[in-house]
């Protein structure tokens, strides 16, 4: 799927991402997921570490939903997109899909919800103004 405002992340298939069957581990895709979401967080000027310190919030996944389509090995190169779907008051639903680059061809697919929580309570707190501001919409 392509978003008009998604952000896409280069990742490469390191041995270690794969497991005895020269494939990627399942549980990879959504580290890679993950790397990719953080990056576009960092790419709207938001590091985690500072809004833990100064907004005093952190970002967990509340559900994810993944689909397994094709599996990428060792070597591949490969692109993670992340565009929102749904922007809620102390939530953000993200599409995010995990393309072969040299094929095209998608080998996963997710839905994942980050919730925004209260680093010291551990219970959900709106996203700070200050963040929302610099989220596009959803598509």
């Amino acid at each position: 799927m392509t978003f008009s405002k998604e952000f896409i992340w280069p990742i490469r298939v390191y041995y270690e991402d794969t497991d005895s069957g020269g494939v990627v581990y399942y549980a990879n895709y959504l580290k890679f997921m993950e790397r990719a979401r953080t990056e576009w967080l960092r790419h709207l000027g938001f590091e985690q570490d500072r809004l833990v310190e100064q907004e005093g919030i952190i970002f967990a996944v509340r559900r994810a939903e993944v689909d397994f389509v094709a599996p990428a090995r060792f070597n591949d190169a490969l692109e993670v997109r992340v565009g929102i779907v749904e922007r809620k008051r102390a939530s953000i639903t993200f599409r995010q899909d995990i393309i072969n680059t040299s094929s095209g061809q998608t080998l996963c697919s997710g839905k994942i919800q980050i919730a925004s929580i209260d680093a010291s309570k551990l219970r959900p707190r709106a996203i700070p103004e200050a963040v929302l501001k610099e989220l596009p919409d959803a598509e």
